[in-house]
């Protein structure tokens, strides 16, 4: 077995080891949902349920417990579409007139650095004065704004790659701006334009500092509210392994549906300085 071998079987190890350790444990938190309270607590651990128990979803479906899985979808997707098109006007104006100069991409994408916990109490006091505290529209404002820089430096490496020559030629033809935008431009890009919006739509989902410290009763997120499930005397995993399958069934439907666009958006240079 040469080297070239060596480092392939290498490498596939790496793959299925990484695989099953991330694997498990979600397997192991969905088969929850679906075990009875005996199967749950029992030694030694059962791997597969005994039965389609479902008991577990009708509890949950006749309580208040899937109103944050609705929040965090309305929180997520509002803040990811203004998100994404704020952030898409704002990196063709740096990519094609350089607003703000050589390093304000890089200045931008510095603020998605700092630490939620740096700057969530500060935000605490100001939500409020304005009693923004525990409202929609205050959350959709905080998502949005974290993850504008991110939407910015991705868009505008996509961007950068679409030859200037196409939109001066439909400029020369009589297009407007937004005609060459709407035209030319976005349908050059869109493969980056799916890919930054599921990448945003996740980190907007799983956000949890911000949403801890910003929300009460009326629009805690489905993260704050499986945290609850974790008390000091019990926790229930009944429970935790519904809510979890509700919670991840947004994101893995969005990576199924637009898997392709996500494999060609992060091949196209996105990341180009």
């Amino acid at each position: 077995m040469n080297n070239a071998q060596v480092r392939l079987w290498l490498r596939f190890s790496i793959l299925v080891i990484s695989t099953v350790i991330i694997i498990i444990p979600v397997y192991w938190l969905f088969a929850k949902a679906f075990k009875t309270p005996e199967e749950i607590f029992a030694f030694p651990p059962v791997w597969i349920p005994g039965s389609f128990y479902l008991e577990n979803f009708r509890t949950m479906a006749n309580t208040d417990d899937l109103i944050p899985v609705w929040n965090s979808f309305v929180i997520t997707t509002i803040s990811t579409a203004i998100a994404m098109f704020l952030g898409t006007l704002c990196a063709y104006s740096i990519a094609r007139f350089r607003t703000g100069g050589d390093t304000f991409s890089m200045w931008i994408l510095s603020q998605r650095m700092l630490p939620p916990v740096a700057i969530v109490f500060p935000l605490f006091v100001a939500f409020a004065f304005l009693r923004w505290v525990d409202t929609y529209h205050g959350m959709i404002i905080v998502y949005t704004a974290f993850n504008l820089p991110f939407v910015i430096w991705m868009m505008r490496g996509y961007i950068q790659d679409v030859p200037v020559e196409l939109e001066e030629s439909a400029l020369t033809d009589g297009c407007s701006r937004w005609e060459t935008l709407r035209h030319i431009t976005f349908p050059m890009i869109r493969t980056g334009l799916f890919a930054t919006t599921v990448f945003t739509f996740i980190f907007a989902w799983n956000e949890f500092g911000f949403a801890l410290v910003l929300t009460r009763d009326s629009v805690i997120t489905y993260p704050v509210h499986v945290s609850h499930y974790f008390g000091s005397l019990s926790t229930y995993w009944g429970k935790v392994g519904v809510v979890s399958i509700l919670g991840t069934l947004p994101v893995i439907f969005a990576v199924i549906f637009l898997q392709k666009y996500l494999v060609r958006g992060m091949t196209m240079g996105a990341l180009k300085g």
